[in-house]
């Protein structure tokens, strides 16, 4: 079961349970998570979603074994520049989308590496409650790509802590990701799920409908800034930049990893 979905008084928690590769989302596991969103949208006792991470790590990203190797029907779409563009727009930016703009507060708690699109996936969520040992990176630039489908960072750590993110590759500690308003608590690791309920189960107090007018609200104030436009946009550059004549022969490199393991310790993650 890649997924465990549990609920306890108003709390839903959707942990990732992939500890073995460091909760890396392969289709099966991002379906997965979807399935448990309808879950918790469908029961109205539901009134916060928290989603957690197995193991060490929150999560290394998508899963380049599975996606280079893997034989399910997504990964053979891929084949072709349509099928590669459709499989990404369903899979990575339609499904993060869904849990962006779910009508029901939702916190990612976060432990260890936060790599990629781990930290694309953690950053749909409305607040991030981290733990001391969370450390985040994106460092798909070394590997050729434009970034991850949506580019969070301009957003979440401002234009120029953004650009020295990505280009470098550098990781940034929970204490800092607090500093810049990427997280909104850091607490000890031997905490983090017991503190993220506790701050979910305050959540929860404020009416339902309250709590879905407020976050609307609150997104359509980002729209207006133009978030939803700038993530379009960069998913169209993500697409364009993955048939540079650089990034597929960083691709063909790609497929001779033997294991997630391998490219999980070289770039800190997945992409």
């Amino acid at each position: 079961m890649v997924v465990r979905y549990e609920t306890v008084g108003h709390v839903a928690t959707i942990t990732m349970n992939r500890p073995e590769v460091a909760n890396a989302q392969s289709s099966e596991l991002i379906d997965a998570i979807d399935a448990a969103f309808d879950v918790a949208d469908a029961d109205d006792e539901v009134r916060v979603v928290i989603l957690a991470g197995e193991g060490r790590h929150f999560s290394s990203g998508h899963d380049l074994k599975d996606l280079l190797n893997g034989d399910d029907e997504w990964v053979k779409m891929r084949e072709t520049p349509e099928g590669k563009f459709r499989h990404e727009w369903v899979m990575y930016y339609g499904r993060c989308q869904r849990i962006y703009e779910f009508r029901k507060p939702t916190i990612a708690a976060v432990q260890g590496s936060c790599v990629a699109a781990g930290l694309m996936l953690a950053c749909m969520c409305d607040l991030i409650v981290a733990a001391d040992t969370a450390v985040f990176s994106n460092p798909v630039l070394r590997m050729t790509g434009a970034g991850v489908e949506l580019l969070v960072e301009p957003w979440e750590l401002g234009i120029r802590k953004a650009k020295e993110f990505l280009w470098t590759g550098e990781q940034i500690d929970a204490t800092e990701a607090w500093r810049l308003g990427m997280v909104n608590r850091v607490v000890p690791a031997d905490q983090l799920m017991a503190r993220t309920r506790e701050l979910a189960e305050r959540i929860a107090l404020v009416p339902p409908v309250t709590a879905q007018v407020v976050k609307d609200s609150i997104n359509h104030s980002a729209e207006l800034m133009g978030k939803q436009q700038s993530w379009k946009y960069h998913f169209m550059a993500h697409h364009w930049a993955h048939n540079t004549a650089t990034a597929l022969g960083a691709l063909e490199a790609r497929k001779a990893k033997t294991s997630m393991k391998e490219v999980f310790e070289e770039h800190q993650g997945g992409t």
